[in-house]
């Protein structure tokens, strides 16, 4: 069973995630994770049907600070705010070291000279180490739950 005030350190780091990517801080969104981490962006067909194939797949920190590099120095592309709407997560297992737990989320992209649209649903899976100082997601994996998905997916989900 988890304890009020881990489960409070879980919601901050929803919460604080959500926040940096809608910020537009993208140079904070590796630090969210350990160093030997697991992020992918994949469909629910793929992960239901326990395929690899992932749309967006980084097995390092280090990984995800090059997609960063990428997103903010060597892509072109029109640019777009994102908005996170994360549900409460429900925490699946702890044991004192480690949380799983799932959330709902939806993303919505605003153009700056168009209209809001949807642009990824699904739910996180994730597995979150417990830091003394902090938790760290050592595995998030977004699970879209569409088949169809815009055409460049730049910034994380």
């Amino acid at each position: 069973m988890l304890d009020f005030d881990t489960y409070t350190r879980l919601l901050a780091l929803y919460a604080d995630y959500a926040a940096a990517l809608d910020n537009g801080a993208l140079d904070k969104w590796p630090a969210f994770f350990t160093e030997d981490c697991t992020y992918r962006l994949q469909s629910r067909e793929n992960y239901d049907s326990g395929y690899p194939l992932a749309t967006l797949s980084f097995e390092s920190r280090g990984m995800l600070k090059d997609r960063i590099y990428g997103v903010t120095e060597t892509i072109f592309h029109d640019p777009y705010y994102q908005r996170h709407v994360v549900g409460v997560p429900r925490v699946h297992t702890f044991d004192g070291t480690r949380i799983t737990a799932e959330a709902n989320y939806a993303v919505f992209r605003t153009k700056p000279d168009g209209l809001t649209s949807v642009y990824n649903v699904g739910r996180y899976i994730d597995t979150i180490r417990c830091e003394p100082e902090q938790l760290l997601f050592e595995s998030r994996i977004c699970v879209f739950d569409s088949e169809m998905i815009p055409n460049s997916i730049i910034y994380p989900i």
